[in-house]
């Protein structure tokens, strides 16, 4: 079974998504059959540091309200990310554009450590207020979960894998997704946004009896049997 995960790394409910569905799988029968790969989708493309904003007074502006405002709605959601044992700390937060960190997750998926390396950025980005954008810090992180330092700097250097970043965005677009997370279990069944680790749990059950192979429930001709009688 296959799962696509449209994501970004600075979107709170794509890691509480994660640890939901990371719940579900660990009840589910069939979770060493479960392949988990994880698309790039940028909240905003354009975003860079230079304003030098809070998270908090750049998510006030970006509804439309105040700092105060902004701090509420991060507040609601550390008190959430809190429920699935998660540590939120937006007042450490940096923001920065997010493309590079998403290369390096394509780099990540060639190696067999992107599930790894998400998990890594998400962390370093809401608990420990790294800049994800910096490329010191993302080959840091990248040695840390296994992958060569060198050939992540060289990754990031050479600005390699954009193209399939922008590609994982585009096909974002045609299968209908209008925000992160967005899951999609083996191209057939779509979930959108971090539900309850339940719902994830029906939707493995429902594709993965739909994976077994069908059952034989008549017996006709043209049959031979274990012990050679054949009709």
């Amino acid at each position: 079974m296959k799962i696509e995960i449209w994501s970004d790394v600075v979107c709170p409910f794509c890691y509480i998504g994660k640890r939901r569905l990371e719940k579900a799988l660990e009840g589910f029968a069939a979770k060493d059959k479960v392949q988990i790969e994880w698309k790039s989708f940028q909240l905003d493309p354009e975003l860079d540091n230079s304003e030098g904003l809070s998270v908090h007074e750049y998510l006030g502006k970006r509804k439309g309200g105040t700092t105060a405002d902004g701090k509420r709605m991060n507040d609601s959601m550390t008190a959430m990310a809190k429920e699935v044992g998660l540590h939120y700390d937006f007042d450490r937060a940096i923001l920065n554009n997010t493309l590079s960190a998403h290369r390096l997750l394509h780099f990540a998926k060639e190696k067999g450590l992107q599930n790894e390396l998400k998990e890594r950025l998400f962390k370093a980005y809401y608990t420990e207020g790294k800049d994800v954008a910096d490329y010191s810090t993302l080959v840091q992180l990248a040695a840390e979960v296994g992958l060569d330092a060198d050939e992540a700097r060289k990754v990031l250097e050479e600005n390699r894998h954009a193209d399939a970043v922008r590609q994982d965005q585009v096909q974002a677009y045609q299968v209908g997704v209008q925000g992160v997370p967005f899951f999609v279990f083996n191209n057939k069944y779509a979930v959108s946004g971090a539900q309850s680790s339940d719902v994830f749990a029906q939707v493995l059950e429902k594709v993965w009896e739909e994976e077994k192979p069908a059952l034989i429930i008549e017996k006709g001709e043209g049959v031979c049997d274990i012990n050679g009688n054949c009709q």
